[in-house]
């Protein structure tokens, strides 16, 4: 500390001393044999620094990365099996108990279609005392075609309808409620 002292008083004297040179020319003469000197005595030279300060640039620091939570996928895009048995076909059999109808039988299948014969996933229903109705997949996707047929207890389906052929996105919701509307519009489970 006492030479960094020394060396300004030597420098400002310098400087008033030898006008006519430059400070930087005069700072750089002063400091040169401050150092000889120093060198001369095998010791280690000083430097007149301010502590160096760590200075963390935004990109520099460590980033945190925070995961977010995983959003479920929807139950629509799950595996076609999966969600036929363990979403759609336990919801219809809620909605047709709520009515106050009992479902004797419901399963699906890969089998032929009624009245057309190809085969296809079919989801067979019988209501007990009611109705049956038979909802073909063409495909394992609940967005492939779909048809579906209905016939009283104990007789063969006659006719089969397209179903949900406009419909952009297919859910639960409504597969189900497109269901009870064409069981309603049929009078078998209640009055228009």
């Amino acid at each position: 500390m006492e030479e960094n002292l020394e060396l300004n008083d030597e420098v400002s004297s310098e400087i008033s001393d030898n006008s006519d040179k430059s400070k930087s020319e005069v700072i750089k003469n002063i400091s040169s044999e401050k150092d000889n000197n120093i060198d001369a005595n095998n010791a280690k030279p000083q430097i007149n620094s301010a502590p160096k300060v760590e200075i963390k640039n935004e990109n520099d620091s460590t980033t945190k990365t925070i995961s977010k939570p995983k959003k479920e996928l929807p139950i629509e895009k799950k595996p076609f099996e999966e969600f036929i048995n363990i979403h759609l076909i336990p919801a219809l059999i809620e909605e047709v108990n709520q009515r106050g109808l009992e479902i004797n039988n419901i399963n699906l299948t890969n089998t032929t279609r009624p009245i057309a014969g190809d085969k296809c996933w079919v989801i067979n229903c019988e209501i007990k005392n009611t109705c049956n109705f038979w909802l073909s997949f063409e495909k394992d996707d609940i967005s492939s075609l779909k048809s579906i047929s209905l016939s009283k207890p104990n007789q063969k389906p006659s006719i089969i309808e397209s179903f949900l052929i406009d419909e952009k996105r297919i859910t639960l919701k409504l597969i189900i409620s497109r269901v009870l509307q064409r069981l309603n519009g049929q009078k078998l489970i209640g009055v228009n």
